[in-house]
């Protein structure tokens, strides 16, 4: 690599508006960082970029006085290249034969293998070693148990980064080994204005479908998604009508590569429309779905409560089954007939 004098600046920021503050009160006491930090909170904040953001303030040559990445030295542009020696990223994700990824089930145990005999090898640009587990719960107990000795005891600057949606998820024994960082959330105002420059289109919706989560909402703007909604929302509104072996044969329309993906979507479309219909019927505002208020007002007044809670915890049993070999369409299907039920044990009565 030719002298940094020579290197152009590196435009590489994962930093987002809302994380300034946090960001720079944590590297305030850069001089006392954690050998293991847990970076928390739900899905689609940005925990990711927050991490991202830590770990090139950790491998930086030339850091600034409030201790963040310079961007213009050798190890800031091997991060913007991604393909910094002493950067580990261990996501579940694999490659195939022509270098594509896929996403997996599960962070096994040779992965964390390879993060262990990558913390033993000397540093290439004599600052750090940084490793980014992310989501950490997706670890399966045999790499979370694999990671124990890594966490309590890592070599001299080695630094891990755990980021999770669900640490509830988490092994007692992981959380309790890392310096625990909720990560911030943005206001309404500031996610709806951070979207608008990504050219979503409808964010103030998009934002209230993600249930205030910007990055979350970004992912929800794919069109493919959207038309998704739209179909499965047009069915709940009419339970009566609702065809779930319909739906099913959707699904498996789609090919077997994304038929578990398209389920994972219907299921968060099911969690929140279940959830607005709760709080309608206790004469709430729906929150996901303002845009079906007629629907969900209609709809809160047949519903048996009761069966509505039921069915809600059962979306949540079979949401934590979803990285299990499984069947889209049976499972869709069979959420689809149990939702159809609650209405007709209103209208039985």
């Amino acid at each position: 690599m030719s002298d940094t004098s020579e290197l152009q600046p590196v435009s590489w920021r994962p930093l987002l508006p809302w994380q300034h503050a946090a960001a720079a009160a944590a590297l305030a006491v850069r001089s006392r960082w954690p050998h293991a930090l847990l970076v928390t909170g739900r899905r689609g904040i940005g925990k990711r970029s927050l991490a991202l953001h830590f770990a090139q303030a950790l491998l930086c040559e030339q850091p600034r006085a409030d201790a963040s990445a310079c961007g213009r030295c050798a190890s800031c542009g091997y991060i913007a290249a991604g393909a910094h020696p002493d950067l580990r990223l261990i996501e579940p994700i694999e490659y195939d034969e022509d270098g594509a990824p896929k996403p997996v089930d599960a962070i096994v145990v040779d992965r964390i293998r390879e993060l262990i005999e990558f913390a033993q090898l000397t540093t290439h640009r004599q600052r750090a070693k940084v490793a980014l587990i992310a989501p950490a719960e997706a670890m399966n107990a045999a790499a979370a148990n694999a990671l124990l000795k890594t966490l309590e005891e890592p070599p001299p600057g080695t630094y891990l980064l755990l980021v999770s949606d669900q640490s509830g998820r988490l092994p007692a024994t992981i959380v309790s080994r890392c310096q625990l960082l909720p990560a911030p959330e943005p206001d309404a105002d500031r996610a709806t204005a951070w979207l608008a420059t990504q050219n979503v289109a409808r964010p103030e919706l998009l934002l209230a479908q993600a249930g205030g989560a910007p990055l979350l909402a970004l992912a929800l703007a794919d069109a493919v998604v959207q038309r998704e909604r739209e179909a499965l929302l047009d069915q709940l509104s009419r339970p009566g009508r609702l065809s779930p072996v319909a739906f099913g044969a959707r699904l498996d329309a789609y090919p077997r590569a994304e038929r578990k993906a398209r389920l994972a979507d219907a299921m968060y479309w099911l969690l929140a429309w279940t959830a607005d219909l709760a709080v309608v019927a206790s004469g709430g505002a729906p929150r996901f779905n303002p845009d079906r208020r007629e629907a969900l007002a209609h709809l809160g007044a047949r519903v048996a409560r009761v069966a509505l809670f039921r069915y809600y915890r059962a979306l949540l049993r079979q949401r934590a089954l979803l990285g299990h070999p499984l069947t889209p369409r049976l499972v869709a299907e069979a959420l689809l007939f149990e939702y159809r039920a609650a209405f007709a044990q209103k209208d039985s009565h």
